[in-house]
């Protein structure tokens, strides 16, 4: 098991215990959540290592390395999926300023947003570690996909755009894979990350139920204040900031469904609703943010 004691974003030994999250997914096991009282970082404080870890994954309800649909849940998220597709590619062709470039997909799981970039004339590369979500997306949409430890093979200065949707978070060493990102990016690049929002509405009217908690997958658990902390310390900086307003339903159904709601889903989608709204008045608190960042 991995363990920090002291915050991993700016080093201080002022952290104390925040919640205790329980994995809903696979082992039922409790894991601590702390907070740093400088910086404001949340992160799960004991986690496995990344050999280890690779057995909280294993599980059919794991949608993002499985494609096959079972359950409301599962449906759902698969719909979202399918509407988001084309607004993930808008985002990434305004960002960049292209229509058409070199793109590479970190964490691009079964490979639906790397195909449609691909099918709109992107060069593209992908980059998964869970070896049965790459052959799918190799074989479905015959992507070039490699293993994370190849990163370091790819060619410095030669992506338009790096996008990473709702995978940073797993990384047992983030500044390590913004190092890449950075020697990757072409002058002028851009490093699309989007994220799960801790400060978000759903994250505190749930809490230790909040479903994009989700331990011990998730190692750190930024808001808009920390993962500024977090581009500046590794020579980046924030140009824009987008929501990902569909993200709030699924989570929700999800927290619901935590919380041993028998009416989960739908309970999960008038509280979507509701967020959904109160977030019309402050974009900084919806449930999942989209982050553009360039280097300094």
């Amino acid at each position: 098991m991995i363990s920090h004691n002291i915050c991993p974003l700016c080093s201080s030994e002022r952290i104390a215990l925040y919640l205790k999250c329980t994995d809903y997914l696979i082992s039922r096991e409790e894991f601590d959540l702390c907070k740093c009282k400088e910086c404001g970082f949340v992160f799960t404080r004991e986690y496995p290592d990344e050999k280890s870890i690779a057995g909280y994954y294993e599980s059919d309800d794991y949608i993002s390395h499985d494609d096959r649909a079972k359950g409301f849940l599962n449906q759902a998220y698969l719909y979202a999926r399918n509407i988001m597709l084309g607004r993930k590619k808008k985002i990434v062709e305004n960002a960049a300023g292209i229509k058409t470039g070199k793109i590479l997909d970190i964490g691009c799981g079964t490979g639906y947003f790397a195909g449609i970039m691909k099918k709109g004339g992107w060069d593209v590369t992908g980059i998964e570690p869970n070896i049965k979500a790459r052959d799918f997306g190799s074989e479905h949409f015959a992507l070039k996909i490699i293993g994370p430890e190849k990163i370091s093979e790819l060619s410095a200065g030669s992506f338009d755009c790096i996008t990473m949707w709702h995978v940073l978070e797993h990384f047992h060493d983030p500044f390590n894979y913004a190092a890449e990102i950075k020697r990757l990016l072409k002058s002028g690049g851009v490093c699309i990350c989007a994220l799960p929002n801790c400060s978000s509405f759903d994250a505190d009217h749930y809490r230790e139920k909040w479903a994009a908690y989700d331990v011990p997958r998730h190692l750190w658990h930024f808001t808009p204040d920390s993962f500024r902390l977090f581009a500046e310390k590794t020579e980046f900086q924030i140009t824009g900031i987008n929501s990902l307003p569909l993200d709030v339903f699924y989570i929700s159904m999800l927290s619901q469904k935590n919380k041993g709601s028998k009416f989960y889903f739908l309970s999960g989608l008038i509280k979507g609703i509701w967020f959904a709204f109160k977030s019309l008045s402050d974009d900084r608190k919806c449930s999942s943010l989209i982050y553009l960042i360039h280097r300094k």
